[in-house]
């Protein structure tokens, strides 16, 4: 009993985290599903990079699980971070790397324009180096497609944007 009582209670913390958005399930978007999880503290993002997932984990046995799209080849990081900011229609400004590969890019692409790789809004990380973010182009998820940076369908990033606060730690893993 004491079980069935902690996995309703675990589910009505996860619905009133991400509330009612994440539970319809519409075709062209995945959403979260609460997952068996456990090893890290409630409130850490875990990124998984070879299963392409994101988890965020709600208790010490559950997580929230998203699909992720992640570093290409030769442009994946692994290690701790932190959410060290949040931004909702975030500009985007090509990194050097980036420019290298298209150096028609403009300096900078402004929030909420259909161009703009950010989505609708990123969680930033090292500096700025590194962001989890939305994307513009959603069947880039469950890809190795990026340039380091964790990209998830627009309706999920809000969700996990209003679950974290600045300072969330973050862990990347292959």
């Amino acid at each position: 009993m004491m079980r069935a009582t902690l996995r309703l209670a675990t589910w009505l913390l996860a619905l009133s985290l991400i509330g009612p958005s994440l539970t319809t399930r519409p075709a062209q978007a995945a959403t979260g599903e609460i997952v068996n999880f456990s090893g890290f503290a409630p409130g850490t993002i875990v990124v998984r990079t070879g299963e392409r997932r994101l988890y965020f984990v709600i208790d010490p046995a559950h997580a929230l699980r998203f699909p992720v799209g992640v570093g290409r080849r030769g442009m994946q990081w692994s290690g701790l971070a932190r959410v060290e900011g949040k931004y909702v229609q975030p500009a985007w400004a090509p990194p050097p790397s980036i420019r290298r590969e298209n150096p028609a890019l403009p300096d900078v692409i402004p929030g909420g324009a259909p161009n703009n790789p950010m989505g609708v809004a990123a969680l930033t990380l090292r500096g700025g180096e590194y962001a989890i973010h939305g994307t513009n182009r959603p069947s880039s998820i469950g890809h190795f497609a990026s340039h380091g940076c964790i990209r998830m369908y627009n309706r999920d990033i809000v969700a996990l944007y209003r679950m974290v606060d600045i300072g969330t730690p973050v862990i990347i893993e292959r």
